[in-house]
């Protein structure tokens, strides 16, 4: 088991907060912005609160919105305290961020108006007050002594700084690495939810080695825009980045392709960290098209032309996204196999990494000029002991399994999913099949559960012909599901595409073209017997990954 000297994040913040005191630390996008010393007056304000309200050490704290610099606040403010923050997803119902509240036994809830209206009396269990996370106002409390304290912060912060804080009241780094941090939970259900505890070694690790890997400077800005309720998004595009001394400007709005452009176009970030689908999107919808007009598939037959025709290409899309972007980490679903290919020409500095929730969350990644395209990366291995469960690593699939300081404690509450969670010799169980090279990149084949055994005991991945399906004309997503011992493809399709159908053409017909194209690419016993086309498209969780549960 490997046990690496670890600094823990709290101290970076401290850190960084001292050495750039008066200079941008958060912006909402469009909105306002706030200096290391405001955050830091902000979050001693909110401890202010929490003495106030006589919450202790290792109490719970829930936060529930959109992505803001006052769910940032909120956030360092409960972990410098020495609480536990519970993120909560922005999309959960009312019922649901009462009902996780509850189970992980929060005595606060930062949320917004319209979801705390939504919350009946009866079900606040042990919570003594629900604060605005837009203002920080009490939106309800047990007494009006805890409704008092929380709106009276401001005057109780001017009476203890009459002329504000100084470098010198700042003492940020509390706690040690194996103190509960963070319960996450993965899904709003109130049956038996999985609230995943992570300590502050587990979060800590992912940050260094952000900061070892993806190089920030304190002349950076980045962009938060994934949901902080998740750990890819709060770990990558908050705890890094801002540690690392990046101005981080949060999006709050949904991120369509206009907002995002405005918003590269104006804030310029060093680092682009996205899902698949975002950039499946960009490549899809403005290169590939291009690369396929017969005039630029001439010249990309000329030895020499091609490749300086392929890096103006690539020059046009990182301008796009803002001219400064120096690498792409893109995580949370594998990448559809002819978009990564066309990166690859176009030479973006992109990188496909793994990660999962219970290691607060990365697994595997590497910087995008060791990357192997098609893998996932090799393990964080400084941090992480990974093997693959299988009598041939390299060549049969089996579940990738890791230990290291990255991984959480436990499920909270939860002793039947600790138990089915890790091996008897201690290992997490991913639920991910993969394989590993020689070189030690991992190249994931899907989740176990999703595996189909087929009538003639053939194991099939549904994620490799997914990858087929959705380059095949017309088609944006695609779900391989097994019906009555055969194979069936949902699918949703590219609008855009199917616009573009030359006058006369018929959907039906090229839904025929692609059953025939890709069963002429697979073998006899993964056959796609038809294709059924969803009309509103998939569910889709907070990754941009489809809610595959939900179909069958």
């Amino acid at each position: 088991m490997k046990n690496p000297e670890i600094k823990h994040y709290l101290t970076r913040f401290e850190e960084v907060t001292l050495a750039k005191w008066g200079r941008q630390a958060m912006s909402d996008f469009q909105g306002r912005d706030y200096t290391y010393v405001e955050v830091a007056s902000q979050i001693i304000k909110l401890h202010l609160v929490f003495d106030g309200l006589g919450i202790d050490k290792g109490a719970r704290i829930a936060l529930h919105g959109k992505n803001s610099a006052h769910w940032g606040m909120a956030f360092l403010a409960v972990a410098t305290y020495g609480g536990v923050a519970v993120p909560l997803l922005y999309d959960f119902t009312p019922e649901g961020v009462i009902d996780l509240a509850n189970h992980s036994e929060c005595e606060i809830l930062f949320t917004d108006a319209r979801t705390a209206a939504k919350i009946p009396a009866e079900k606040r269990e042990r919570l003594k007050a629900v604060i605005n996370i837009e203002n920080y106002a009490c939106l309800w409390a047990v007494s009006d002594r805890e409704m008092t304290v929380i709106n009276g912060a401001e005057v109780a912060f001017s009476t203890a700084y009459p002329t504000g804080i100084r470098q010198a009241d700042v003492h940020f780094a509390k706690g040690t690495l194996d103190e509960l941090e963070v319960i996450n939970y993965t899904s709003g259900t109130t049956g038996a939810p999985k609230g995943i505890m992570l300590t502050g070694r587990n979060l800590s690790t992912n940050v260094q080695y952000a900061l070892e890997a993806i190089k920030v400077t304190y002349e950076d800005d980045s962009i938060s825009m994934l949901p902080l309720g998740h750990m890819y998004g709060m770990t990558f595009e908050f705890l890094y980045t801002f540690c690392g001394g990046s101005h981080v400007h949060f999006i709050s709005k949904a991120p369509t392709p206009t907002t995002l452009m405005a918003a590269f176009s104006q804030i310029r970030p060093y680092i682009l960290i996205t899902v698949p689908l975002v950039m499946e999107k960009i490549i899809k919808g403005k290169v590939i098209p291009t690369l396929e007009k017969p005039a630029v598939k001439v010249l990309t037959k000329i030895p020499g032309v091609n490749t300086l025709f392929y890096k103006m290409v690539g020059r046009k899309v990182l301008s796009a996204l803002g001219g400064r972007v120096r690498e792409i980490p893109i995580g949370g679903a594998p990448l559809n196999r002819k978009v990564e290919e066309t990166m690859r020409k176009i030479r973006l500095p992109y990188s496909v990494g793994y990660g999962m929730t219970e290691c607060a969350p990365l697994v595997a990644y590497s910087p995008f000029d060791k990357f192997v395209t098609g893998s996932c990366g090799r393990p964080i291995s400084k941090y992480e002991d990974m093997r693959i469960d299988s009598p041939d690593p390299a060549n049969v699939p089996g579940e990738v399994q890791v230990r290291g300081t990255n991984v959480m404690s436990g499920y909270y509450k939860n002793p039947e999913a600790n138990e089915a969670a890790f091996t008897g010799d201690g290992w997490l169980r991913t639920g991910d099949l993969g394989v590993m090279d020689a070189g030690g990149n991992v190249f994931l084949k899907g989740r176990s559960k999703c595996m189909i055994l087929t009538a003639n005991g053939q194991n099939v991945y549904p994620e490799e012909i997914e990858h087929l399906i959705n380059n095949l004309p017309c088609i944006g997503e695609s779900l391989v599901v097994g019906r009555e011992h055969a194979l069936v493809a949902l699918v949703s399709l590219n609008a855009d595409a199917v616009k573009s159908l030359p006058e006369g053409g018929s959907l039906d017909e090229v839904m025929a073209l692609n059953l025939s194209e890709i069963n002429r690419m697979l073998p006899s016993y993964s056959q796609i017997r038809k294709f059924e086309i969803l009309k509103d498209g998939f569910e889709h969780t907070p990754k941009q990954s489809i809610r595959r549960n939900l179909y069958k």
